[in-house]
């Protein structure tokens, strides 16, 4: 069985209403806030859009390591969790092609990848089975939120402030686009490996085991002979 597939288990006692939830609801409520400044003109609303991505990331670092550490693991953790994510980093994606810095193919890719994935791994989770982040998904996180800060940031504005800047402010751009491709890379090699396990999975390979989905910082998941106490963790690529 691979290291990332455990039994989902469920603890009834948890409250929906907890801290780790509602950092979860703060990121989904930060995503349309974040995407309708990113689309306005004026500096002040693109250096807004960044702040408010960078505590939305924040969030996302932190609701599903609280929730495992506290025990306060949930199914609403479980659904939000991953849909607050992957409209976060759309969102993302999207604004930085609309603007310019990256092709709109390259957002259309990882869109295909993340929300397939997403939906294969809610098929899985249905029969009590979750795909969980393996290291290659862990790192094509990490790189996506290396390129999104990287490029959100709105350089040109230092431009304007003096035109010498326009040199070193290039440069950085480029390598945001690098930290994008990089990025890319990894979501497709990624998606890839989970859809080898999910035909493993269908195939009965291993047996009737489940999988436990975490966060892209999560650790791996637990075997299926942990105690009743413990919780499937919140999905994420």
């Amino acid at each position: 069985m691979s290291e990332n597939v455990s039994r989902v288990q469920r603890d009834s006692k948890v409250p929906m209403v907890n801290l780790p939830n509602a950092l979860t609801v703060v990121r989904l409520v930060l995503v349309p806030i974040f995407i309708v400044l990113g689309l306005q003109q004026s500096w002040s609303a693109l250096w807004a859009a960044f702040v408010v991505f960078a505590v939305a990331a924040i969030t996302d670092r932190f609701d599903g390591e609280l929730a495992r550490s506290w025990g306060q693991i949930t199914d609403f953790g479980r659904i939000a969790d991953p849909i607050a994510d992957k409209a976060l980093t759309l969102g993302g994606f999207g604004l930085l092609s609309y603007q310019g810095f990256l092709p709109w193919w390259l957002t259309i890719l990882i869109a295909v990848r993340e929300l397939g994935i997403t939906a294969m791994r809610a098929f899985f989770l249905r029969r009590g089975v979750v795909v969980s982040a393996n290291q290659a998904g862990k790192m094509k996180t990490f790189m996506q939120m290396v390129a999104l800060g990287t490029l959100l940031i709105p350089w040109a504005h230092f431009t304007v402030m003096k035109e010498a800047n326009e040199g070193w402010v290039v440069l950085v751009i480029r390598l945001g686009q690098i930290f994008a491709g990089v990025a890319l890379a990894l979501t497709l090699y990624s998606g890839f490996m989970y859809v080898v396990e999910g035909v493993r999975l269908m195939r009965g390979a291993d047996g009737d085991e489940g999988v436990v989905e975490s966060g892209a910082e999560e650790e791996p998941a637990v075997p299926a002979a942990k105690s009743p106490g413990s919780a499937g963790q919140h999905l994420q690529s």
